[in-house]
């Protein structure tokens, strides 16, 4: 052994064993995917992500309060004379200003709790706005107990919308719970006042008429608690079911956001069509074996091998990962399925997923582009005197089966067929021929007229291990 080849040795070997250990942690994410567990750093965004889901809900419903306070403000400004309304719209002032703060702070690591907490002013604010009059010389002078008597406590229910709009079930049952309590408290409180008429002092001397029962309630100071616990029971119901109702949207809204990490994740090591069709199918049989007509384009460095006998463990490593950079940003952009990275090279197929029929002529397009993509490559390294990298592809395009291949331990969604085989070897050829692409008749055919204007020698060609000649397309 030369010493030339003894000290290229190693370098290989720390190459492909970094090769390999990227390899297995490939390996280990998509165990998890396919047990339906998230790796450690998804978990981590997909925490990220549903924080930032409530923090917008937070957000959403505050803007939601405002302009509730708008609408509210301006019917108040409508329906009560001059100079009450403006104790009431101090009130809607304060109500803002009791949104705002909480609102402020939704950053803040205890933000939930001081959420909680301000909703307890919110209610008792609001109850008090409801309840007590006005102060002197603002309100008219009716007993307090009328003030029970008006639809007002419809504007406590909001709030209930408001802790909907939050993606989050336990601020709904808060505030239920809060409302019924505190406005409970304040008409218990005027209930139990000395000046209040109640039908059980009425009827303490025996049974009341009809003609007396009516007398009663129509009394200006009459309370009675049927229409207390008709509040509760309905904020109850209400409640109960506006939770139900946010528990199963947050339930969609994490669903849709683990759906996104786990397509994030999974794109960062398939191709991004494998991964939105793995997200989509994946307790549905994905990858059951089919035939379908798809193009195949084989792409390699050529020289690697030579070149990395020059450089460096980490050049070489970094020389490949450039490579692969612009490879997968060309294929992707033409909506191709990176089958697999082959040391200094890679196979891509056209129309395996999306049965759009344009493969071939997505494949070609891609075997140009990538040339594109190499020669700007190629003027960067050459502006800092680094030697320039040639990448050869072949393209063809056929009848293959798709589908999953593999053992329970190791699965890889991949195309099989004799279209695989000529494409790589029409690759291979591209060193004889001394071309950079070469593609077969039938895609050619497929290409438009600035594809195909770019190849310039078409010739029979017998490739290794086959006995009939097939027509290619040679471009320099």
């Amino acid at each position: 052994m030369t010493e030339h080849a003894a000290t290229a040795q190693p370098r290989a070997l720390i190459l492909a064993r970094a090769l390999t250990f990227r390899a297995g942690l490939r390996v280990a994410r998509l165990r998890h995917w396919l047990a339906g567990r998230l790796p450690p750093r998804a978990r981590g965004r997909l925490a990220e992500n549903v924080r930032a889901a409530e923090l917008a809900g937070l957000a959403f419903a505050f803007r939601a309060r405002a302009v509730a306070i708008v609408v509210v403000s301006l019917w108040l400004l409508v329906l009560v004379p001059w100079p009450r309304d403006l104790y009431y719209l101090s009130v809607a002032g304060l109500f803002f200003l009791l949104g705002y703060v909480p609102y402020r702070l939704r950053h803040h690591r205890r933000a939930g709790a001081i959420k909680l907490a301000f909703t307890v002013l919110d209610i008792a604010l609001m109850t008090a706005a409801i309840i007590v009059p006005p102060p002197a010389g603002l309100g008219v002078d009716w007993p307090i107990q009328t003030r029970l008597r008006t639809p007002e406590f419809l504007y406590v229910l909001l709030l209930l919308g408001e802790a909907a709009l939050t993606y989050w079930p336990v601020a709904v049952l808060w505030t239920g719970t809060w409302i019924a309590a505190i406005w409970s408290l304040g008409v218990w409180l005027v209930y139990g006042r000395e000046d209040t008429t109640r039908f059980a002092d009425a009827a303490r001397d025996g049974r009341l008429s009809a003609d007396a029962s009516l007398k009663v309630f129509l009394d200006p100071t009459y309370v009675g608690l049927t229409p207390l616990w008709t509040q509760v029971i309905v904020t109850g119901l209400f409640t109960l079911l506006l939770a139900i109702a946010v528990w199963r949207g947050r339930g969609t809204m994490l669903a849709q956001v683990r759906s996104e990490v786990v397509r994030a994740d999974l794109a960062r090591y398939v191709s991004p069509d494998v991964a939105d069709a793995l997200a989509a199918r994946a307790h549905a049989g994905f990858g059951a074996p089919q035939t379908r007509v798809v193009a195949v384009l084989f792409a390699d460095v050529v020289g690697f091998t030579g070149m990395s006998e020059g450089l460096g463990p980490e050049r070489a490593f970094a020389l490949l990962r450039g490579f692969r950079e612009r490879s997968c940003k060309v294929v992707f952009r033409h909506a191709g399925t990176l089958d697999k990275f082959l040391g200094d090279g890679f196979m891509a197929t056209f129309g395996g997923l999306d049965g759009r029929g344009d493969g071939a002529a997505r494949a070609m397009a891609c075997a140009v582009d990538l040339q594109r993509e190499v020669d700007a490559w190629n003027a960067k390294r050459e502006a800092r005197g680094a030697a320039p990298v040639r990448v050869a592809v072949g393209v063809h395009c056929g009848p293959v089966v798709i589908g999953n291949i593999g053992a329970d331990q190791r699965v890889e969604f991949t195309v099989i067929g004799d279209v695989v085989n000529v494409a790589s070897r029409l690759e291979a050829a591209t060193r004889e021929l001394g071309g950079r692409i070469v593609a077969s008749e039938c895609c050619l055919s497929a290409a438009g007229p600035e594809v195909a204007g770019r190849f310039t020698r078409t010739l029979p060609l017998t490739l290794r291990g086959r006995t009939q000649p097939i027509v290619v397309h040679v471009a320099e």
